[in-house]
C-alpha cells in the first residue's frame, strides 16, 4: 500500500526521522487554521500518490495564513496525472541550503536490502541514474546485520554530500533504515532530503510503500487506507477479491494469472491498441468470477471493447465459457467481447460459446487474433 506524504512523515516521526512540523487539511479553512498554528511561512502540498506535484502547481509557498487559505482553495480538487486532490499537507517552510536523495528498498535479484543516496536530490532520480549513474551510490545491506555505522558513513561520503551534512545524514539514514525494517516497507524514499541553513538534515518528503503481508504485525496500518480516495471501480474490484488496475486505454482486459494479463497488454499494444485496465481473475476463475469481472468493466465508461484471454491450467475453459454465457443472459453488456480460450477443457468451452446467438460475442483462436479483433472493434466505435 502506497502512503500519502503526510502518512509517511507520521511514520518517520514515530521512529525519530526529522520532519518539518505540519498539519493535514481537507478545506481552505482548515489549511488557514493549520498555518496559524504552525506560524511563519508554510508550504501547502497536494496529497496524491504520484510524483510531479510541484510542476503541476500542487505545491505552493504561503507567506501567511490567508495565502495558505487561497493556495488550498486552488489545489483542492486539482487533477494531477489523473489523481484528484482531496487533502493538502500544510507544513513549516524550510530554509534549504542543499537537496539530496535517499531511499531503501529490496533488491530481489541480490536477495538483500538496497540503500541508495545521491547529492543530486530534488529532481527525477531516474533521470539522474540514467545520465549520471556515478551520482547515485548503491549499497547492499545484509537483512540480518542491518545497516551498520560504517555502511551509512560510506554511503554519505561516497555520495559526496556537503561535509556539514555528514553527521546528520548518517544518523538519518540509520533511522530511515530502521523505519524500512520495523514498518515492513517495500520502499522508503526521501526526495529531497535537505540540509537547512541552520545545519539540520531533514526529510522534506516521504514516499512510503508498505507490504500488506506484514499488516498482522501492525494492527493500525489497515486504517491508513481509510484516508485514501479509491475510485468506485477499484473499490468494487477489491470487494470482489479481483486484481484490478486502471489504465489509460479503451480495451477492457480480463485474464487469469498476472503473467498472462501482462502478456495480453503487450500484445494489444503491439497491434496498435491500448488497454483500459489490468484485471486478473485468478487461477480458478469460474462463472461467478467472470460475471463479476464483466460487471466491473461496465463501470468504466472508457471501455469500447473487451478481450477475455483465458489459459486453462487450474481454470477450466468450460466453466469460463459458462460464466460468459451467464453474463450475456444476465447483463446488458454495452460492448463487444472477444474471447480466446486455450488449455484445460478449451474445446468444450469453445463449443459452449458457439451456441451463443449474439453478434457481440467474438471467439478467437489465438492471442494475437483476439487482440487484433478487440483493437479493431474499439476503433470502430465513434
Amino acid at each position: 500500500m502506497d502512503l500519502l506524504e503526510y502518512q509517511g512523515k507520521s511514520l518517520f516521526a514515530r521512529i525519530g526521522v526529522p520532519v518539518p512540523d505540519g498539519r493535514v487539511a481537507t478545506s481552505p479553512t482548515e489549511a488557514q487554521r493549520a498555518a496559524e498554528e504552525i506560524g511563519g511561512r508554510v508550504v501547502v502540498k497536494a496529497q496524491v500518490q504520484v510524483g510531479g506535484r510541484g510542476k503541476a502547481g500542487g505545491i505552493k509557498l504561503a507567506e501567511n495564513p490567508h495565502e495558505a487559505h487561497d493556495h488550498a482553495l486552488a489545489i483542492l480538487g486539482m487533477d494531477i496525472k489523473g489523481h484528484t486532490v482531496h487533502k493538502v499537507w500544510v507544513e513549516s517552510a524550510s530554509n534549504i541550503k542543499a537537496e539530496y536523495y535517499a531511499s531503501f528498498t529490496l533488491d530481489r535479484s541480490a536477495k538483500r536490502h538496497l540503500g541508495m543516496i545521491s547529492a543530486k536530490g530534488g529532481v527525477d532520480i531516474e533521470e539522474v541514474a540514467a545520465t549520471e549513474p556515478e551520482a547515485v551510490v548503491k549499497v547492499h545491506i545484509d537483512p540480518v546485520m542491518g545497516l551498520t555505522n560504517w555502511q551509512a558513513t560510506e554511503m554519505v561520503y561516497r555520495a559526496k554530500l556537503d561535509p556539514e551534512a555528514a553527521r546528520g545524514a548518517i544518523a538519518l539514514l540509520k533511522k530511515l533504515y530502521q523505519a524500512f525494517v520495523e514498518f515492513d516497507c517495500d520502499l522508503v524514499e526521501v526526495n529531497p532530503l535537505i540540509l537547512t541553513a541552520e545545519g539540520n538534515v531533514v526529510a522534506l518528503d516521504a514516499k512510503v510503500a508498505l507490504d500488506e503481508n506484514g499488516f498482522f504485525r501492525h494492527p493500525d496500518f489497515p486504517a491508513l487506507a481509510d484516508d485514501h480516495f479509491i475510485p468506485p471501480v477499484e473499490k468494487m474490484a477489491k470487494e470482489r477479491d479481483l486484481n484490478f488496475i486502471k489504465l489509460d486505454g479503451d480495451i477492457g482486459i480480463i485474464g487469469n494469472g498476472a503473467g498472462l494479463v501482462m502478456s495480453t497488454l503487450d500484445v494489444v499494444s503491439l497491434v496498435g491498441g491500448e488497454a483500459s485496465n489490468f484485471l486478473d481473475v485468478g487461477g480458478g476463475a469460474g462463472a461467478d468470477t467472470i460475471i463479476a469481472a464483466l460487471e466491473i468493466l461496465m463501470q468504466d465508461p472508457s471501455v469500447k471493447s473487451v478481450l477475455i484471454n483465458i489459459f486453462g491450467g487450474i481454470t477450466r475453459g468450460d466453466l469460463v465459457a459458462q460464466g460468459i454465457v451467464a453474463a450475456f443472459e444476465r447483463l446488458d453488456l454495452p460492448w463487444p467481447v472477444v474471447v480466446r480460450l486455450d488449455g484445460t477443457n478449451a474445446a468444450e468451452g469453445r463449443e459452449i460459446l458457439a451456441g451463443v446467438k449474439s453478434a457481440q460475442l467474438i471467439p478467437s483462436s489465438t492471442m494475437r487474433e483476439a487482440a487484433e479483433r478487440a483493437v479493431a472493434l474499439a476503433k470502430a466505435v465513434v
